[in-house]
Order: structure tokens, then C-alpha cells, then sequence
């Protein structure tokens, strides 16, 4: 709990042992649920509330500082995450009122089984005063679901912007102390998290151009006292530009594969392009995810198991074409034992993916010289086509 400016008050809860979100991504640094009070001169604003495993948290806080009224309580994203305790706090301050868009009135009433009284509606680009303060609201769609919003403080020139901008990292600092380090949790949330929505996001960093921002409190992670600095790294990423990387996910049951991934990283280094290989029994998925932000070319590796790819080089295509990376070429190597749809199948997994692809070198057992051959061929063939994009 923090008062970062004059009756502002960060008021969520740090949550240092989560280490997996939504049961499917990592979360190495933990992370935090952030709400926001706001004591205005003539009304309050409690700005999201916590996960429910942190409800006791959050009111704690709100004592701590000497709550008396909450008469907004400003819903920007209906995720439990962001609204799990709306219910306990309805009860701790019976006036208050639940201010959101239409669409997510909707999920909350199906969420929390909150009644219809209990809203106040707003439509985009709508304000509400609190005496001195006035909060403007901007409904921003699919960041990263079909109701989300953020919020801007237009005195503070504070932009409550929900998980935009957002970082799983669980710290006792309230502002960014350590760019570095935001930044990669950053990557990591937004190639987790809003990847997959990238041209909706470039829509509405148009929109947070236009406003005179001093700060951006996020949901999850610091406050960005140099909001700039997270602005700039979020065209950099949402942008067409993409670099001189080739992202090897692979996986190997007898070697042959293995054989064919260590050869063809050699020969893409021979040619001065950046590779990272991903052994796909043991990555942090996460990883994985930030290695597909800014590279320019993917290769999946795989065994042939019965007719088809391995399990693991299904669950990466699945995961690629679900995250719908900038990706410009896409190609497949791998080995088979007699006969096999690898290829076949890993093409209908990525339906999402508009990258062109490269001819796939899938061989019949362990490699032997004429293979080898055949990756060097493709190594070439990769050069020339990030030549051609003016990247290497």
C-alpha cells in the first residue's frame, strides 16, 4: 500500500508464491493484483479490486488509509484477477456503485452474479467527476478481452491502464526502478498475454498518443514514472519489424532429430543470423513466447511418432498459432521411421500464422550426408530471404 501522489493510494496485494496464471503460463517474479483509490473532493474511486485469494488484502489496505465511502468502483476488465473481490467490497461499502462499459456489465453479472442496480454504465470517451478530479474512460476491446478499458485521471495525468503495459512481477517497489528488468517481464505479459491481439493494440496506442500522461499504474507490476520508456517498447513490439532470429522449437526421441537441429544452428550461424533453439521437454513456455516477439523466421523440429509429429511440436505449433507471432517464414525438419504426416499436420495446426513457408527437409532415419546437404540448402534459402526483409 502506497500513496504515490496527494490522495492516490495504490491499495492491492503482492502475490510473491503464484507461479503459474490462468493454470497454463509461468510466472518466475510472482505477480501483482493492483487497485487504486482515488479521494476526490467531493466523490471516491476504488479503480479495479484482487484476485479473491487476496480480498482480505485489499481491505486491510482500504482501513489502513481510513476508507470511510467508496462511491465508484470502477471495473476496467471483468477477469477475476481484476474483479474477484467486487462482491465483498459491495458489501463493505453498500453505496457503492459499479462503474463499467455495457459489455462488461454483462460478463460481471455472469461472473460474480452481481444484480443490475448495482451498475453505473459508461459509454467510451465518457467522464465522471469526483469534485476535483475527473476520471475519462476509453473502452479498449480485445486488450486482451472483448470488454476491456482503461481509465485516465485528467488532473494527475494518471492513465489507469488495466494490463496494458502490464508485468507479472511481484516487488515492494511501487515505481520501476530497474528498466531492464521491466522490460523483459513486460515481454514476457505482452507475448503471453496481448501478442495474439496486436492490431488492436496498435489502434490503441494511437489513442494513448493523444493524452498528456505522467504516469501509468498498471494492473499488474510497478507504475511507470517514465511512461515513455513502456510506450515506445510496446511499438517497437506491436510494429512489422521484425529481427535476424531464427526461433528453433525442437524435440528429439533417438537423436536423428537432435542430429539435424545442432547442424542446422551451425550453418544459420555460419551465415550471421541469430538462432535459439528451444528443447521442447524442458521450456519454460514462457520463454518461448518472447523468442517469438521480434523473430523473423520459425523452425519446428520434430521425430515422427506413429504417422505424425511429436505431442510437444504439436503443443508449440498450437501455442504459435494461438500467440499469432509477426513471423515472416515458417519451416519444419524432422525425421520419420517409415512413413509419416508431420509436416501435414503441423501445417493445419498454425491456420492463424501468414508467414510464408519454406520447404520443409524431413528425412528417413539418422542424418547422412545428402540431409546435411539439404539443411545447408535451407540455411541458404533463409539468408536469402531476411537479406530480402534488409535485416542481415
Amino acid at each position: 500500500m502506497a500513496e504515490f501522489k496527494p490522495k492516490i493510494f495504490e491499495v492491492g496485494a503482492k502475490d510473491w508464491d503464484r507461479k503459474l496464471f490462468d493454470e497454463l503460463i509461468p510466472l518466475p517474479d510472482g505477480t501483482s493484483y493492483n487497485a487504486y483509490f482515488i479521494e476526490g473532493s467531493q466523490k471516491n474511486a476504488l479503480i479495479d479490486t484482487v484476485d479473491p485469494s487476496k480480498t482480505e488484502i485489499l481491505i486491510e489496505n482500504l482501513n489502513k488509509i481510513n476508507v470511510k465511502k467508496i462511491d465508484y468502483l470502477i471495473a476496467n476488465h471483468a477477469e477475476q484477477d481484476h474483479s474477484g473481490s467486487i462482491s465483498k467490497i459491495l458489501k463493505q461499502y453498500p453505496d457503492a456503485k459499479v462503474v463499467t462499459n455495457q459489455k462488461c456489465k454483462g460478463f460481471l453479472i455472469d461472473l460474480l452474479l452481481l444484480k443490475e442496480d448495482d451498475f453505473i454504465v459508461i459509454t467510451d470517451n465518457e467522464t465522471l467527476s469526483l469534485g476535483d478530479k475527473r476520471l475519462k474512460f476509453m473502452i479498449t476491446p480485445w486488450v486482451h478481452w472483448p470488454e476491456t478499458m482503461i481509465t485516465y485521471l485528467e488532473e494527475d495525468k494518471i492513465l489507469f491502464s488495466c494490463d496494458l503495459f502490464g508485468s507479472h512481477l511481484a516487488t515492494n517497489e511501487t515505481f520501476v526502478t530497474d528498466e531492464n528488468k521491466i522490460l523483459e517481464d513486460a515481454k514476457r505479459y505482452y507475448a503471453e498475454i496481448m501478442m495474439p491481439f496486436r492490431v488492436n493494440i496498435i489502434k490503441h496506442l494511437q489513442r494513448v498518443d493523444e493524452l498528456d500522461i505522467e504516469m501509468i499504474a498498471p494492473s499488474h507490476g510497478p507504475i511507470y514514472n517514465k511512461p515513455e520508456m513502456i510506450i515506445n517498447a510496446y511499438k517497437e513490439w506491436t510494429s512489422d519489424q521484425v529481427k535476424n532470429e531464427v526461433i528453433i522449437p525442437y524435440v528429439s526421441m533417438h537423436e536423428s532429430t537432435k542430429k539435424m537441429v545442432d547442424y542446422l544452428i551451425d550453418s544459420l550461424i555460419k551465415r550471421e543470423i541469430t538462432v535459439k533453439p528451444f528443447n521442447l521437454t524442458v521450456t519454460d513456455i514462457g520463454e518461448l513466447a518472447i523468442s517469438l516477439v521480434d523473430a523473423a523466421t520459425i523452425i519446428l523440429a520434430t521425430p515422427t511418432v506413429l504417422t505424425g509429429p511429436h505431442p510437444s511440436a504439436v503443443y508449440a505449433a498450437f501455442l504459435t498459432n494461438a500467440l499469432r507471432p509477426k513471423t515472416k517464414f515458417l519451416s519444419v525438419i524432422g525425421s520419420y521411421g517409415w512413413a509419416g504426416k508431420a509436416v501435414d499436420v503441423i501445417s493445419s495446426l498454425l491456420p492463424n500464422m501468414k508467414a510464408e513457408i519454406i520447404e520443409p527437409v524431413m528425412i528417413k532415419g539418422y542424418p547422412k550426408d545428402e540431409d546435411l546437404n539439404l539443411l545447408d540448402e535451407l540455411a541458404e534459402k533463409i539468408t536469402k530471404k531476411h537479406k530480402e526483409l534488409k535485416i542481415l
